[in-house]
């Protein structure tokens, strides 16, 4: 592994952390707030109707993008950013400073959204998600709730590729619905030209081959049948040039909604880690998982193609989890929240 790729790799690791750290740290206080967001956590149907919540969303973003709305999408997620951001920011601030400090965030996004800009709201908005998933999902829907989601993003990757042509939208307005991984501490995203981007986003991770600072070309040089750099991503070639790639928001928030549930529901006794007085042993090794998962999955993605991230991460969030239920001595059925059904 180069500088340039062990550099990216570190930030990635680092959202991730604050992500997942953050979500664990936040649920007791979140919990003590009152922010559970439905009546009965232990309900696996909360897993379904999420579901399709998410599909409801992408098939409105798609439509959005095809009728070029995207200012409307811009402001939305602008809007909602600034709402996760209160949650978490009202914790820790009276109430008109944490109004102040998430229309800060909110500002910034939509005046000046560069790549550092947004992977600060990222981090905010994915630690603020997952702790309210956290105390809002019991264990048995959290696990159901990661591995369906972990099984559509391979189909929407792999198969459909309808969340490629979601992340080609949603880069281009540059907003944090994606982490931006820098490679080079010069990449500005303020400069980057999405205009003849390619899709090569996953909705998880994304590799540029450019070196200039825009983004990859859409379709070959028809006049020379010259290979643009995003065929030659797809083949895996020059990986090493690329400035930037791109991890979905999902991607980082969806295993550290295993890891904040772990911490809340699991009956395993808490490891007394200072700052973090609910983790214990599951939801430490969940933590864990997660980032095999990431170290698996950067490792592809820097090879230069396009990957669906979650059956990795989601995958390595629930196995962390389960093994560390094992190791604490919670019963395998009580661990996946099938207790009271048998």
């Amino acid at each position: 592994m180069n500088l340039r790729a062990a550099r990216g790799v570190g930030v990635a690791a680092l959202v991730f952390l604050v992500v997942q750290v953050g979500a664990v740290s936040l649920v007791p206080a979140f919990d003590s707030a009152g922010y559970q967001a439905v009546e009965n956590p232990q309900n696996p149907t909360n897993s379904l109707v999420y579901l399709v919540a998410i599909l409801v969303v992408t098939a409105l973003m798609l439509a959005a993008f095809r009728y070029n709305l995207d200012l409307v999408i811009r402001g939305v997620i602008v809007a909602s950013s600034g709402m996760l951001a209160w949650y978490v920011f009202s914790i820790v601030l009276p109430s008109t400073a944490a109004l102040v400090a998430a229309g800060a965030v909110a500002v910034a996004l939509w005046v000046y959204p560069e790549w550092y800009v947004i992977d600060t709201a990222g981090a905010l908005m994915g630690a603020g998600a997952a702790g309210l998933f956290g105390i809002s999902f019991g264990l048995l829907p959290a696990i159901i709730l990661l591995s369906v989601l972990a099984v559509y993003d391979a189909i929407s990757v792999y198969g459909t590729e309808h969340m490629l042509d979601l992340a080609e939208g949603v880069m281009a307005l540059r907003i944090p619905v994606v982490l931006v991984i820098p490679l080079t501490w010069s990449y500005s995203l303020l400069d980057a030209d999405f205009s003849g981007e390619s899709g090569e986003a996953n909705g998880s991770v994304e590799g540029d081959n450019k070196t200039d600072g825009d983004t990859t070309a859409g379709v070959a040089d028809e006049a020379n049948d010259t290979p643009t750099d995003a065929e030659r991503q797809v083949e895996g070639v020059d990986p090493d040039d690329r400035e930037v790639f791109f991890i979905g928001l999902g991607d980082a928030v969806m295993p550290a909604v295993m890891v904040a549930s772990a911490a809340f529901w699991s009956p395993a006794t808490p490891l007394g880690i200072a700052g973090l007085p609910a983790m214990g042993l599951p939801s430490l090794l969940a933590m864990v998982g997660t980032f095999l998962g990431l170290g698996l999955l950067l490792r592809m993605v820097l090879k230069g193609r396009a990957h669906a991230g979650l059956p990795l991460l989601n995958g390595g969030a629930i196995g962390g989890y389960l093994l560390g239920s094992v190791l604490a001595g919670v019963p395998l059925a009580t661990a996946l929240g099938i207790g009271t059904y048998l």
